[in-house]
């Protein structure tokens, strides 16, 4: 989370917990007296540190290291002053050093826990309300002494092998989870109850439009086109094989498939509550995308089982619909998991889709997997893993007679995590598309499209894929955001001070289904480091044209050390980019000046610096979209 973040999303202090459980509820469990409900209460501490609203990040306490999450450090002050809020009592005989109070307990276990320093130790604990946090270290150091010396291990586990029964493993992993479940699930239900609460006082009388099987019957406003859009019989099925002939081979081309495109119970269920949902379904839409009902019968994708659940694909021209709901547990054994999701209704736009951006459409995402519905002209999909260039066939995806691929498994959220990014890659057979794509799971019903290059082509070729190696780990970054395609462009390539080889700089760009809303990156990829390492961003830009098909002109920086230990200014532009110019505080020589589109000049760690440069036509173009700093 950047500095510059103005508010702490209650989103991010989920993700955290259910990272950092472990850490957490071993640093309750220790705080707290000893007493036989002492692991639910380390629990109950832990979850508890949730914050219910958005919260301003000048209440975060600084880390006390460069790589250390701020939303941990937060949570975790949220934890200490919990549990030293707790009744007191003394130390367990088995899991601590005898002897010390609650404010002692916390600073022993943030000694030999989180491997504190003492000076932080007395920060932390002057935040967390302790009124004398030095009696508590020499409490702390006593304990430590009386259990083997100052460099006393960490409390001895008990008979299980854990301080508590809650602290590690999968279980409390899946207690923060099913805790964070819940709170979603509340936020969700107190929505739809305010929403409902609104929706009375503007219709006034009930009338005939009341009651549980409302979505079920005609629309408010009674009409032909509205009445023609909820019929099962008239939703538009595309002919097998009539991509063939299209003259466009995009999502209407699709035909209908799967076990269930004549079940015209689920299909009414399913078009009535696209046309109205009710409070307890779950819409979720793309940014950009209308939630409204489809102008006319849409045309039938796919209606099958999966995962547990009843899905069906839906088409308007417009927008993708999938609509799921959990399937009779007599049916199927993994609907009594899949139930307590509910029915869902999920948006997504794809208007414009190409024969390419028509590839795929994500059917199911469960157990952290995900399934696709393959194009009818696809004749092969691949798993292949983006972080390694040299996995350019992959592992072949088992496709059912429906077209539904075999699990791909979903993408990480947390880039310090990013040990392998999937992507689907995907050949169609002549006529259609007849070359390689690659695509990945981005959060909408499109996987979005990678590409490479000006004229973003697909990015298969191998300086494509090494590209993208270091590219995918920044990809959370665009999650959620309704992304179309993504695509990165080397700009400049540059010889680097001491030796130390060459460096691309890349510029990469994730555009929209909306068109607005696009996001964009330049990076400094050095050649030290696996392909896999992520290259370091220099810059970010938000809704901006920059790395576009219309806006090409490009200058970016940042401050470099060589592995001579030697600091300098390094600096690119795109190849229109005919002289560079770096001025500010902290170059060794002075203002710097170089021919071409790339600039290195010799400079303190600390230097703050300005870049400038002249084009081809004369132009001087504005200054950088960031200042020059260290690499992100």
């Amino acid at each position: 989370m950047s500095e510059r973040t103005a508010t702490l999303d209650v989103e991010q202090a989920e993700l955290a917990l259910v990272e950092h459980y472990g850490r957490l509820v071993r640093l309750a469990y220790c705080v707290l007296a000893d007493g036989p409900r002492r692991a639910p209460a380390a629990h109950a501490v832990t979850c508890g540190a949730l914050p219910r609203r958005c919260t301003s990040t000048a209440a975060l306490p600084r880390p006390q290291a460069a790589d250390e999450d701020p939303v941990y450090v937060w949570l975790r002050l949220r934890v200490l002053r919990a549990a030293l809020a707790r009744p007191r009592g003394p130390w367990p005989p088995r899991s601590h050093p005898r002897g010390g109070d609650a404010p002692a307990r916390a600073a022993y276990a943030l000694r030999h826990l989180e491997r504190m320093a003492e000076p932080d130790i007395r920060q932390l604990l002057r935040a967390a309300r302790v009124r004398d946090p030095d009696a508590a270290l020499a409490g702390a150091v006593k304990a430590a002494d009386s259990s083997g010396g100052p460099g006393a291990p960490p409390p001895a586990p008990g008979p299980g092998g854990e301080p508590c029964p809650l602290c590690g493993g999968g279980d409390g992993v899946r207690h923060a989870l099913d805790t964070v479940r819940r709170r979603r699930r509340r936020r969700r239900s107190g929505a739809a109850a305010l929403a409902a609460l609104v929706c009375c006082g503007l219709l006034g009388v009930p009338g005939d439009t009341w009651g549980p099987d409302a979505a079920a019957r005609p629309p408010l406003v009674r009409g032909s086109d509205a009445e023609h859009a909820l019929d099962p019989g008239a939703l538009v099925r595309a002919r097998a094989g009539s991509w063939r002939r299209a003259s466009r081979t995009d999502f209407g081309a699709w035909p209908a498939r799967g076990a269930l495109t004549r079940d015209e119970s689920l299909l009414r269920r399913a078009l009535v509550t696209w046309a109205r949902p009710r409070a307890d379904v779950r819409v979720r839409a793309a940014p950009g995308t209308p939630k409204g009902p489809p102008p006319g019968p849409p045309q039938l994708l796919y209606a099958g089982r999966l995962a547990g659940t009843a899905v069906v694909l839906l088409y308007d021209g417009l927008r993708v619909a999938r609509y799921t709901e959990p399937l009779d547990p007599d049916d199927d054994s993994s609907a009594a998991e899949a139930a307590e999701e509910g029915v869902s209704l999920e948006l997504a736009r794809t208007a414009g889709a190409g024969t390419a951006e028509s590839g795929a459409l994500v059917v199911t995402r469960h157990g952290g997997e995900v399934r696709y519905l393959t194009a009818p002209w696809i004749t092969r999909a691949a798993r292949v893993d983006l972080l390694d260039p040299a996995d350019e066939s992959g592992r072949t995806l088992a496709r059912g007679a429906d077209g539904v691929t075999g699990p791909v498994p979903l993408p990480v959220t947390l880039p310090r995590h990013c040990e392998s990014w999937p992507g689907l890659a995907l050949r169609g057979s002549p006529g259609a598309a007849r070359r390689l794509e690659l695509y990945t799971d981005l959060g909408e019903l499109a996987p979005a499209r990678l590409t490479d290059g000006a004229e973003r082509g697909p990015a298969t070729g191998a300086a494509a894929r090494r590209r993208l190696a270091r590219t995918a780990c920044h990809l959370p970054a665009v999650l959620d955001q309704g992304v179309r395609a993504v695509n990165s462009w080397q700009f400049a390539r540059q010889r680097l001070p001491d030796g130390d080889g060459e460096a691309a700089w890349v510029c990469t760009r994730a555009a929209t289904w909306r068109g607005a809303g696009s996001r964009v990156m330049t990076q400094f990829q050095p050649p030290a480091g696996g392909p896999g390492r992520p290259g370091a961003v220099t810059s970010r830009l938000e809704d901006s044209r920059v790395c576009g098909p219309q806006a090409r002109a490009v200058l970016t920086g940042l401050l470099w050390r060589s592995t001579e230990g030697r600091w300098y200014v390094l600096a690119a532009g795109d190849e229109d980019v005919t002289r560079l110019r770096a001025r500010g505080e902290g170059l060794s020589g002075g203002p710097a000046e170089a021919v071409g589109n790339t600039l290195a000049a010799r400079a303190g760690r600390e230097a703050s610096v300005r870049l400038s440069a002249t084009r081809r036509d004369g132009t001087v173009p504005a200054a950088p979209p960031a200042p020059v700093g260290p690499p992100g």
